[in-house]
């Protein structure tokens, strides 16, 4: 049985500046044909023998903009999978984007059943939304964390970007203690990237806009931790605080390691031990569905090296890390020791990174590959 599933809603208003997601540009998104084809392709799933569990543990619906889909989206997932799938503990989250989060949109996610709300702010200064290409300004970022709890929907998640160019100079501090200002209890950051065919992209290389260097980056990094931590939020996952109780219950399973089934186009799933990916074209996933065909584009099963590195970094983006069962052997312990004394890692038990640490997660990840014993398949649920 599968208990975690993502759904992906590919449409949104304006394509950001930075963004190089699986996205249509449309101004406004018709739920009905996006149900279908999910629906169509839970079916085709169960004849595999990919069965999701009942009660599902967590269910997430990303973007693109689901906000965009309207009132009668998050009816229309609890249709296609399943109303019998919804128990009162699954972890049932949307993204929303201030703009299109009117009070409509919450009060017929609510009525649906949707638990958990992850808002797309990005910035609360209206010059930094103006470069990224966001459509909402700093108010309506504001707006939208009232408009969700008048819905009744209190447990939210706000993103936010960092390390933008110097030339924007963004006041990183005020939007972290304007989010703080507005108690929510859960807060998402990201480094910009610079990702190859985004319109960021091309102004980086022809000169046009400059990007953080590592320093800054660091410096932004260290600040959030700091500022967030000091009011109460645990820093459980290296781009994720909460307040206790809070933490997304859904991206635990990606960090876990555990299976999850991806649905909509361009959506990944891990399913016993196997990764495939759908077609990344809206139209082309659609017309294979809606044609009884296998919209899945490739496949892939980590094996030897490959899936140690990978339980590796996955489970050192997390605060409780790597258990002790990872650390055998002398080249283990030297490892732990070395990233003991240079403040990478906390003393104890396993091996859990510091923020230092996290900063340079990628290379540590690659370090303790050669070091590391892979143990035994964790259990079913995080």
């Amino acid at each position: 049985m599968i208990g975690s599933v993502y759904l992906h809603a590919p449409f949104c208003a304006r394509r950001c500046f930075y963004c190089d997601f699986a996205v249509q540009v449309r101004r406004s998104a018709d739920p009905g044909p996006w149900v279908e084809a999910i629906s169509a392709e839970v079916e085709r799933h169960a004849g595999a023998g990919r069965i999701l569990a009942s009660p599902l543990h967590s269910v997430f619906v990303g973007g693109g903009t689901p906000s965009l889909l309207g009132p009668e989206a998050m009816s229309g997932v609890v249709r296609a999978l399943g109303r019998e799938r919804f128990g009162p503990e699954t972890d049932f989250t949307a993204e929303a984007n201030p703009e299109s989060l009117t009070s409509e949109v919450a009060r017929g996610w609510a009525a649906a059943g949707l638990r958990r709300l992850s808002l797309g702010v990005q910035s609360f200064q209206d010059p930094v939304l103006r470069w990224m290409g966001r459509l909402h300004g700093a108010e309506g970022a504001r707006r939208s964390v009232e408009v969700a709890r008048a819905a009744g929907i209190d447990d939210l998640s706000v993103d936010l970007i960092f390390a933008l160019p110097p030339e924007l100079e963004r006041d990183w501090r005020a939007d972290l203690e304007t989010a703080l200002r507005l108690g929510v209890p859960h807060i998402s950051l990201y480094g910009l990237t610079v990702e190859p065919g985004t319109g960021l992209a091309r102004a980086v290389a022809e000169g046009r806009v400059g990007t953080a260097g590592d320093e800054a980056y660091a410096e932004s990094y260290r600040l959030a931790h700091d500022l967030l931590t000091a009011e109460g939020y645990r820093h459980y996952e290296v781009s994720n605080f909460a307040r206790p109780g809070h933490e997304s219950k859904h991206n635990q399973v990606y960090w876990s390691h555990l299976d999850y089934l991806g649905l909509g186009n361009s959506a990944h799933s891990l399913v016993g031990g196997e990764r495939f990916w759908n077609l990344r074209d809206w139209e082309a996933y659609r017309a294979a569905v809606g044609g009884g065909e296998d919209p899945i584009a490739g496949r892939e099963r980590a094996a030897g090296d490959a899936a140690r590195l990978e339980r590796i970094w996955l489970g050192l983006r997390t605060s409780t890390g790597l258990g002790e069962e990872w650390v055998v052997g002398t080249a283990a312990e030297s490892l732990r020791r070395g990233w003991v004394r240079s403040g990478l890692a906390h003393d104890g038990p396993g091996l859990r990174l510091t923020v230092e640490g996290w900063l340079h997660l990628d290379r540590l990840a690659v370090d303790a590959s050669g070091a590391l014993t892979l143990p035994s398949p964790v259990a079913d649920v995080p």
